[in-house]
């Protein structure tokens, strides 16, 4: 029996970009106008807005409403589902698919990817990978919550002034912080986001961000690996790359490294020009 894999667009998927997924869609509110993530509303277009309006948008969860349709047509296809969804402590949206497979018909399994953007996405591929091996939803649900242990997410911010719009640093030290250029450092541990370190300028940051890399004991090139730039240049992203060339080698000898825009859900927080690797680290 085939098994279906369903996430939701924090994971910075876009529907259609694989086969075997479905791609739910988190809501964007700017001001009276409600858009749905990567339906009617292109990364490209979050950041145009983002620069333009004066007050920060707000993120609507998935319901569970359409988590039940999607389940209801996997039924009706025959399939059973596996739902990956972005961490429980930063949305709704989990409890939303479990409120869906509670009611739904057949084998349904719900998991927590403890994650978001690039970190999720890691997961959904894996969980893709298992699905064309034939794996059924229990046997994928249960290898992907072992995975995720296994995640490490590391990101770069440009600026602070999205984090101090946000109120999450107060506008003194927003001030000090872009007077001085600082580049914060972020992972994602038990489900949220975490400061790791603050850095002096973009070179240093990205030095930073490689050290991380190492700390974690390396990445395992044999599991799906991601890259994620913020805003509508992927300059800094690029720079970053050529920058830590030899890191890459092992594992994408032809230079095509995976890399994905990063959209609202974590696009609204950290504003352009953030870059983020996700990868496994090594067994």
């Amino acid at each position: 029996m085939k098994t279906r894999i369903i996430t939701d667009s924090a994971s910075d998927i876009l529907e259609g970009e694989y086969e075997n997924l479905t791609v739910l869609p988190l809501s964007i509110t700017f001001g009276t106008a409600t858009y749905l993530d990567g339906v009617d509303l292109t990364h490209e277009r979050f950041y145009e807005l983002l620069v333009e309006e004066d007050e920060l948008p707000k993120t609507g969860q998935v319901n569970p409403y359409a988590f039940g349709q999607v389940l209801d047509e996997v039924h009706a296809a025959g399939q059973e589902a596996v739902v990956i969804t972005l961490s429980s402590k930063l949305s709704g949206t989990h409890q939303s698919a479990i409120t869906a497979a509670a009611q739904a018909k057949g084998v349904v399994r719900v998991v927590d990817s403890l994650n978001v953007c690039v970190g999720e996405r890691v997961l959904v591929e894996c969980a893709l990978r298992l699905a064309e091996k034939g794996l059924g939803a229990v046997e994928i649900a249960d290898q992907i919550c072992t995975l995720r242990d296994r995640v490490c997410v590391v990101g770069l911010l440009d600026t602070l002034e999205y984090l101090r719009r946000g109120g999450r640093i107060s506008a003194a030290a927003g001030a000090v912080g872009e007077l001085l250029s600082i580049k914060p450092v972020i992972s994602v541990h038990d489900g949220e986001v975490a400061l790791l370190g603050k850095a002096r300028g973009s070179k240093n940051g990205r030095n930073l961000l490689n050290q991380q890399v190492e700390d974690a004991g390396g990445i395992d090139f044999g599991m799906p690996v991601a890259l994620g730039y913020a805003g509508l240049s992927d300059k800094l992203l690029r720079k970053y790359v050529a920058d830590s060339c030899g890191l890459w080698e092992a594992g994408f000898p032809d230079g095509s490294l995976p890399v994905h825009t990063v959209g609202a859900t974590i696009g609204t927080h950290v504003g352009p020009g953030a870059i983020a690797l996700a990868f496994f680290r090594k067994a």
